[in-house]
């Protein structure tokens, strides 16, 4: 093994007796999903190494066993990580990516068959060891606390297949990962012990719907020990105080494992609960089915402004240490901005990454939805001025110290007229068909029950007549937006089988049952940096809704007549070129000083050009002419 030859060359470097070095040794374990049972094809397997006191993090794990990994042909992308929150490496091993984590404990001679889950490794370690640690010993109690293994492992693969699907599976990001999602569903089984997958599915969004945040979730009360470690208690910390959606880790010392969480990614999240519990109770009644509940968030529909983050560098490995760093940073920016726009000008931060694939550079861009926060009053002229978020953000990631040439970042505010093509499926845009988030679909409710509501400022309310049929509306819609493929109901336990990668299939008896359980240094585009205009960001974020553009009206027309301009700039080739004309530039000129040209469109429709130079910030605007 690797590892085991790594420690016993240290071993006798350092002059241990040969009796040491023939008992040396370094066990691996591992955690996080595979260790659950619940991992898929392409995902990390977390690993932990566990070596004697004698061998070190810094320097033996991070720089020797770095460099014996690296000569290896078996591995590549190699990564150190070592100023994370969790030091870790990743690489891949013939192909298979490997997080490997490690903690050195106080035993001369690492056992075998050591108990991690033993108070006794915690002794005499650092903060960053009990971290690591803590993987493993989580995993290891989250599967002794759950009433039954095989229903929490079928309903963790579902939520997690859907937390994917709807955009909210990314803890960097200030969402929730993978240990997260599996404390919720271990405490749902918890409430429900005697419930199938598909219940607890169903209870699952029913549940966390309802829940009072910042009340936390635990499996077993919080464990105090002479060890001294800290424990989250809002009493004690006042830190703890902060933090918007505690999720704490049953083994000592009990963590909050989700201090990433902001109040962005908690009203996402939030949204989606509600979007998941709607779609249950219409299961429930047989008024939709499972393939509804998988339906993928539609992001690039839901809002009328976006920021736009490109990262280059000088080749893939760059653009991977470099794409990490900026991504760790990312959650840093939505603080920012909500926290200089005293929270009026909300962000919705997107975890997927996107590439051109027609670019040569080593290129991939992150989004980040915008919109003014839900009841916020307009005034006339006024503006969210985000330049020192901007600049504040650029500060932040200034201080990578891996930092090479040809390392760059271009933030840029793009309306969704101009969102580049490479973001939606086949790299084509459909405009026409449009989905509303969760906080818009009562509202489409009633325009398609025939009320047609103007905005909360008071306008009058027109009823139209309804079929004389007097046919369900919204049962017929949802029949209409079934795909013909998937026009069956699929249970979660089905989809749970097809994704998991741990058995060898599902027989036919299988999922007959199922279905019968179902039944019951960074540069800036400067020209697109300005303060952002409050009267540009609508209230709500996609169409169909009431929004407000260019500060003109407050009419539930304009949203309609903004999804025509839509509808009609796809059609036209030569808009859509000019729309792409920033991205293209940008992409093909990665020097500090390069000008880039910018096409902006007046508001009488004339098509112009200016010439803008990097890297110097001035202006990040929302308000927009185009």
């Amino acid at each position: 093994m690797i590892v085991t030859d790594w420690v016993k060359q240290l071993t006798r470097l350092r002059g241990y007796t040969d009796q040491i070095v023939e008992d040396a040794n370094a066990v691996i374990f591992t955690f996080g999903s595979y260790r659950l049972g619940v991992h898929g094809p392409g995902s990390d397997i977390d690993t932990l190494c566990v070596g004697p006191s004698y061998v070190n993090r810094e320097e033996d794990f991070f720089f020797i066993l770095h460099n014996i990994l690296a000569e290896r042909e078996e591995v590549t992308e190699l990564q150190p990580v070592p100023d994370a929150h969790v030091p870790v490496m990743k690489f891949k091993f013939d192909g298979i990516p490997i997080d490997l984590l490690y903690a050195s404990i106080s035993h001369l001679v690492v056992a075998q068959d050591l108990d991690i889950s033993d108070m006794s490794v915690l002794c005499n370690v650092d903060e960053p060891t009990v971290r690591s640690l803590n993987g493993c010993r989580v995993a290891d109690q989250i599967l002794k606390l759950v009433p039954n293994i095989e229903h929490f492992r079928t309903t963790l693969r579902c939520l997690k297949f859907w937390a994917k699907r709807r955009g909210v599976y990314s803890n960097v990001t200030g969402f929730l990962g993978g240990v997260n999602w599996a404390l919720l569903v271990a405490r749902v089984c918890q409430l429900y012990p005697n419930a199938v997958p598909s219940m607890l599915v169903s209870r699952f969004f029913r549940v966390y719907t309802q829940w009072r945040w910042p009340n936390p979730v635990m499996l077993c009360a919080i464990e105090e020990d002479e060890l001294g470690f800290s424990v989250w208690d809002p009493r004690k910390n006042p830190r703890d105080r902060t933090h918007h959606m505690p999720i704490i880790t049953p083994a000592y010392p009990c963590m909050n494992s989700s201090y990433n969480v902001s109040t962005s990614t908690l009203r996402v999240m939030m949204e989606q609960f509600q979007y998941g519990n709607n779609i249950c109770e219409k299961i429930e009644l047989n008024k939709a089915k499972w393939s509804a509940l998988f339906e993928p968030y539609l992001f690039f529909e839901s809002y009328k402004n976006y920021l736009q983050v490109d990262i280059v560098a000088a080749d893939a490995d760059d653009l991977r240490a470099w794409k990490g760093w900026v991504e760790s940073r990312l959650r840093q920016l939505t603080l920012m901005i909500e926290r200089d726009t005293y929270g009026k000008l909300q962000c919705h931060p997107y975890p997927h990454e996107y590439v051109d694939a027609s670019k040569p550079c080593a290129h991939c861009a992150f989004f980040m939805g915008l919109q003014r926060k839900e009841g916020e009053k307009i005034q006339e002229g006024q503006q969210f001025d985000i330049r020192g978020s901007v600049d504040e953000f650029r500060l932040s990631i200034n201080m990578y110290m891996f930092w090479k040439p040809g390392m760059e970042i271009y933030v840029s505010h793009v309306r969704r007229k101009q969102l580049p093509a490479y973001v939606f499926p086949n790299g084509y845009k459909h405009p026409w068909n449009l989905r509303l988030t969760p906080c818009q679909q009562s509202d489409k409710l009633l325009h398609d029950n025939g009320v047609a509501c103007q905005t909360e400022s008071g306008a009058k309310c027109l009823k139209r007549k309804t079929d004389s049929n007097g046919e369900n509306s919204e049962e017929s819609r949802l029949e209409k937006r079934q795909s013909p493929t998937r026009s069956e109901s699929v249970s979660p336990e089905i989809i749970s089988c097809k994704l998991s990668s741990t058995s060898s299939g599902c027989s036919t008896s299988d999922l007959d049952e199922m279905n019968g359980l179902t039944e019951g240094n960074a540069s800036y585009n400067s020209s697109n940096i300005s303060s952002c205009s409050r009267e540009d960001i609508g209230n709500e974020s996609t169409a169909g809704s009431s929004e407000v553009s260019n500060g003109v009206d407050d009419n539930p027309a304009s949203s309609q007549s903004d999804l025509c301009d839509d509808s009609k700039s796809s059609l036209e080739d030569e808009h859509a070129d000019q729309n792409r004309v920033f991205q293209d530039r940008l992409l093909h000129e990665l020097k500090p000083n390069t000008a880039i040209g910018v096409v902006r469109k007046s508001m009488n429709g004339v098509v112009d050009s200016e010439t803008v130079q990097n890297p110097v910030i001035s202006r990040l605007s929302l308000t927009s002419t185009a």
